[in-house]
C-alpha cells in the first residue's frame, strides 16, 4: 500500500488538532518541524495512565506494576523505533536538549587538554553548544565542519582533514531542521570509529521521516524526541551498551548501577512515555489506520506480537515516498515564484539527499512578515533560526533568519497550493 491523498485523509481524521479553523479557513499546519500535531490514541495513552495507572516505580502494589510493565513495553517500542535490538539501551528523558547536556557532562571526563571534537555548522544548537562548553571546560579543541552555502550541504572532505588520531568525539545531525539537509551519518560514524571516536548523531529531525537504523550506522549515541514524531515533549536516547556501562552518569546515590536506570535521573514522566509508546504504535500502524481501519488495544497487542520493527520501516517507507510527492509540487510552485529564495538541495535529481523541509527568504519582506501574512491565512510556519543558529550564522541570514515550512504526511496537495498561493501575494 501507498498513501494517497485519499488514504492520507482517513489518517488526518485521528489528528484532533487539524480540525482547527483559523480566520473562516482551516489551518493548514506546516510548523511540523518545531513539533507536530498528536493522533487521538496518543491523547488516550496519556489519559489513561493517569486515571488507571498512575504511580511511581517499582512498587508491589497494582498500579505500579502495571506502570512498570507499560515502561518495559516502551523500551522496546523505543528501541524498534530507533533499530536497536536491545531495549535496555534506551533512556528517556525531559528532551533531546537535557539528555545531550547531562550525556555531554559524562563523556568530556574522559577528555584531556589536547584533544579534539569534530562538530558542523549545519546543527541544531542543541548539538552544537552542548559540546562546545564541555570542550571548554576540559580544554579540548573544537573542529568545524563547513556548509556549501549553495545547497547546504556539509563539506564533506572536510571530515578526511580533520578527524584524526586526537579526535575523540564526532557529532553530527542525521538531518538539518533548518534546510532538510540529510547527511552521509553512517559514513561519518565509520570515520570516527577509525580513530576510535565516540559518534553522536542527531535524530531529531530525520525521525519523523525515514526509518533510523542505529545498528547499520553503529553509532554510538542517537537522540531523538518523541514530540517531533506525533508525540508528546520527551526525548529518547540510545547508546552502545559499552558506552552507557563505562560513562559515570552524574546521578543519585539512590539510582542503579544498571542500564537503562542509570542514565534516567529522578522520577520519569510516565504519562508521556506511555503517550510516546502510543506514538510508535501508530506510526507502526500507518498502512492499517490509512485504509481506514480503526485502532483498538488489540490492534496494538498484534503488533507487540508481530515485529513492530517491519511495520516502522514499511511505514517510513510510505511517509518518505508521499512526502517526496508534496516536496516535488512544492518546489514545482515555488519556481514560479522568482523572487523567493529556497535554501538547500532544489535538484530534484538530488531530493533523496533532503527531507521534506525548507526554509526560504524574500528580497523585500522579512521572514516574520512573510510568516504574519501566512498566519492570517491560516497557514503556520515558523520563521526566525529555529535554533539552527550555527547555519544561519555560516550563510548569513541573521539576524532575521528565515521562513520555514515542514511538510510531513499529514499535510495534502490542497494545503501545499494555498500556502502557494498566500506567497504568490507578496
Amino acid at each position: 500500500m501507498t498513501l494517497n491523498d485519499s488514504s492520507v485523509q482517513s489518517l488526518r481524521q485521528i489528528f484532533p488538532a487539524l480540525r482547527k479553523i483559523t480566520n473562516g479557513q482551516p489551518a493548514a499546519f506546516f510548523d511540523g518541524p518545531a513539533g507536530t500535531q498528536v493522533p487521538q490514541m496518543v491523547i488516550d495513552a496519556i489519559g489513561d495512565y493517569l486515571i488507571n495507572h498512575n504511580a511511581n516505580h517499582d512498587g508491589l502494589f497494582e498500579t505500579s506494576v502495571q506502570s512498570d510493565q507499560m515502561l518495559a513495553t516502551a523500551h522496546q517500542a523505543a528501541a524498534d523505533l530507533v533499530g536497536a535490538s536491545d531495549p535496555e539501551t534506551v533512556s528517556f528523558g525531559s528532551n533531546m536538549t537535557t539528555l545531550t547536556l547531562a550525556l555531554s557532562r559524562s563523556i568530556s571526563q574522559t577528555w584531556n587538554p589536547g584533544d579534539e571534537i569534530v562538530l558542523s555548522r549545519l546543527e541544531h544548537d542543541a548539538n552544537f553548544t552542548p559540546w562546545v562548553l564541555a570542550a571548554r571546560d576540559r580544554g579540548v579543541s573544537v573542529k568545524m565542519i563547513d556548509v556549501d552555502p549553495t545547497d547546504c550541504t556539509l563539506r564533506l572532505e572536510q571530515y578526511r582533514e580533520k578527524i584524526t588520531d586526537r579526535t575523540r568525539l564526532v557529532a553530527v545531525g542525521c538531518a538539518s531542521n533548518a534546510v532538510g539537509t540529510i547527511n552521509p551519518v553512517e559514513s561519518i560514524c565509520e570515520m570516527a570509529r577509525e580513530v576510535g571516536a565516540i559518534s553522536f548523531l542527531d535524530a531529531v529531525h530525520y525521525a519523523p521521516h525515514a526509518s533510523m537504523d542505529v545498528q547499520r550506522w553503529d553509532c554510538d549515541f542517537l537522540v531523538c524526541s518523541a514530540y517531533k514524531f506525533f508525540g508528546p515533549h520527551i526525548g529518547i536516547m540510545y547508546g552502545k551498551r559499552n558506552q552507557l556501562e563505562s560513562l559515570q552518569p552524574y546521578k543519585l546515590r539512590t539510582a542503579p548501577e544498571t542500564i537503562p536506570g542509570r542514565w534516567m535521573t529522578g522520577t520519569q514522566n510516565h504519562e508521556c512515555i506511555a503517550g510516546t509508546l502510543a506514538a510508535i504504535d501508530y506510526l507502526a500502524s500507518i498502512a492499517q489506520l490509512a485504509s481506514g481501519e480503526q485502532a483498538t488495544e488489540q490492534t496494538a497487542d498484534q503488533h507487540q506480537i508481530n515485529n513492530r520493527r517491519l511495520r516502522l520501516e514499511s511505514s517510513m517507507r510510505m511517509i518518505r515516498q508521499y512526502e517526496q510527492s508534496l516536496l516535488i509540487h512544492l518546489m514545482e510552485g515555488l519556481r514560479r515564484l522568482p523572487e523567493i529564495k529556497v535554501w538547500g538541495i532544489t535538484d530534484p535529481a538530488s531530493f533523496d539527499q533532503r527531507l521534506p523541509t525548507l526554509s526560504i527568504t524574500h528580497p523585500r519582506h522579512t521572514p516574520k512578515a512573510i510568516a504574519k501574512q501566512l498566519a492570517e491565512d491560516g497557514i503556520y510556519v515558523w520563521h526566525g533560526n529555529y535554533y539552527a543558529l550555527p547555519l544561519t550564522e555560516s550563510i548569513g541570514v541573521e539576524p532575521d533568519g528565515m521562513v520555514r515550512i515542514g511538510l510531513c504526511h499529514y499535510n495534502t496537495l490542497t494545503e501545499v497550493d494555498r500556502l502557494l498561493k498566500s506567497l504568490s501575494r507578496l
